[in-house]
């Protein structure tokens, strides 16, 4: 059997292509950012030429880089930012239109229209999912109320995009099909009620298949090494930290914040503004299911510090900003800038930056918005304990912003556990290269996974009760103000 396995990582910002041992270490990478399009207030689209175009620079670049060919790889998986929309014509293999990002609320009219009857929990029964303009269906919908209704259509999220172009078939997995509020969590199947009520033609759909499965051998730049991988990113992310068993979780800190707890082989319904997902389906072997909190931005609000208000050149500066003041100077941000997510649901809510005094500075402010994505994942950690009704023990966290050690620190204050990284960051795409290499017999079962993982550095909570209970009634007032604002 050839040496590694490979992973395309197809995220909101940029695509990866990393390349992994059979000790989970990586041995090439390479990573290309892509386009964020902002037509008008609240819509956020991606062009799927430019995403195909940069997923084959970086399989080439990774490859060439470590002086490999694809006969080194002994199979490739998927990872992917999973509510972002595709239509494309299938004689062509071209979009239709700009993919609408996970992000984007251009559909909250028809969020309102499907909610008149039954509520915003109508589909949660079949989906596990509240109505909301996160999911693809509805995303999907207003495609094709715009480009048109013709046979030749097809729709996917971008696996099911990159799939098309990658091997010529037209196929998504169940994490991913469970996020487009069309597939019914029982069945593991498209639902002819939700199909009717979004209004979406069945002959568009890809078809669902296992998260672990030899689909075919790719052809174009991965020609001949067999693809039998795909994930979602979170549920990729929950793979490749080894979280198999019902009540282990992580958190992923990127463009959003996305919490998954592993719930067993039954779907747990949830009562506290939670999302219930599909885990994985490992070949024939039964579907796991997760409980998620999703927060839509975390790492996105560094970014909109750096690129909207300047107060910050690069990324990397917020720590040393935010670690200039002791505290946050009671300021509080509240950066709802596409609604609240979990556990909240609030399409009516804005961001606002809450407690302002002519004391307080860009480092508070700095400050306010690290502190602002603990707050949250403190948030959906409560409700994920009520629902499942197991106390979280330890946290897991991967993501590009766990190289901040402020924000790791002030995270296990707010939840008063352990929070741990593992010593292999990239969980996501790791999770990916998992899948396909358990279908392979590149590994031979979860137990070989499970001894991959190994604990990189721990951050101990040390803030007092009395401390952290006053900061989290200070934010829930703050979160309460950025309410009703639409």
């Amino acid at each position: 059997m050839s040496r590694y396995v490979g992973a395309i990582d197809q995220g909101t910002t940029s695509s990866r292509f990393i390349v992994f041992d059979r000790t989970s270490n990586t041995v090439a990478s390479a990573q290309q950012e892509h386009r964020q399009i902002f037509p008008q207030p609240g819509w956020v689209e991606h062009d799927p030429e430019e995403i195909l175009a940069s997923v084959r620079a970086v399989v080439e670049e990774a490859l060439r880089g470590a002086s490999l060919t694809v006969a080194d790889l002994a199979a490739v998986g998927i990872t992917n930012q999973r509510e972002t929309t595709v239509l494309w014509d299938r004689h062509t293999g071209r979009a239709v239109h700009n993919a609408l990002v996970w992000q984007d609320t251009r559909v909250e009219p028809m969020v309102a229209e499907l909610s008149r009857e039954g509520g915003p929990d109508r589909f949660r029964d079949r989906t596990g999912l509240p109505l909301a303009s996160y999911f693809s269906g509805l995303k999907l919908r207003w495609l094709l109320d715009h480009v048109g209704r013709r046979d030749d259509l097809a729709f996917g999220t971008i696996d099911s995009w990159l799939m098309w172009h990658l091997t010529g078939l037209h196929v998504t997995d169940v994490t991913n099909a469970s996020r487009t509020q069309l597939m019914n969590l029982s069945t593991l199947d498209w639902d002819d009620t939700l199909l009717s009520a979004f209004g979406v033609p069945r002959s568009i759909l890809p078809r669902i298949v296992p998260s672990s499965a030899v689909y075919a051998e790719g052809r174009d730049i991965l020609a001949g090494v067999p693809i039998s991988g795909i994930l979602g990113d979170q549920q990729a992310a929950l793979m490749g930290q080894a979280c198999f068993e019902a009540g282990e979780a992580k958190n992923t800190y990127g463009t959003g914040c996305f919490l998954l707890m592993h719930t067993g082989t039954s779907p747990v319904p949830s009562k506290h503004g939670l999302l219930t997902t599909v885990a994985a389906k490992l070949g024939d072997e039964p579907a796991t299911y997760a409980l998620e909190g999703s927060v839509a931005i975390a790492g996105a609000l560094v970014q909109w510090l750096r690129d909207n208000l300047g107060i910050i050149e690069s990324s990397s500066e917020i720590e040393a900003l935010a670690a200039s003041v002791p505290d946050n100077g009671d300021v509080y941000f509240v950066p709802a800038f596409s609604g609240l997510y979990a556990p909240h649901w609030r399409a009516d809510a804005r961001g606002i930056v809450a407690g302002l005094t002519r004391f307080a500075t860009k480092a508070h402010i700095a400050r306010a918005a690290l502190e602002a994505v603990a707050y949250q994942t403190m948030e959906v950690v409560r409700a994920m304990e009520q629902d499942s009704g197991l106390p979280m023990r330890s946290l897991r966290v991967d993501g590009g912003m766990i190289v901040n050690q402020l924000l790791m620190r002030f995270q296990a204050d707010m939840l008063g556990v352990p929070v741990s990284r593992p010593k292999v960051l990239e969980t996501t795409a790791l999770g990916a290269a998992y899948a396909a290499g358990l279908a392979v017999g590149y590994w031979n079962g979860l137990a070989d996974l499970r001894a991959n993982w190994a604990v990189g550095e721990t951050w101990e909570p040390s803030m007092t009760t009395e401390r952290r209970d006053f900061l989290a009634k200070a934010w829930a007032k703050a979160v309460e103000r950025s309410m009703g604002w639409v």
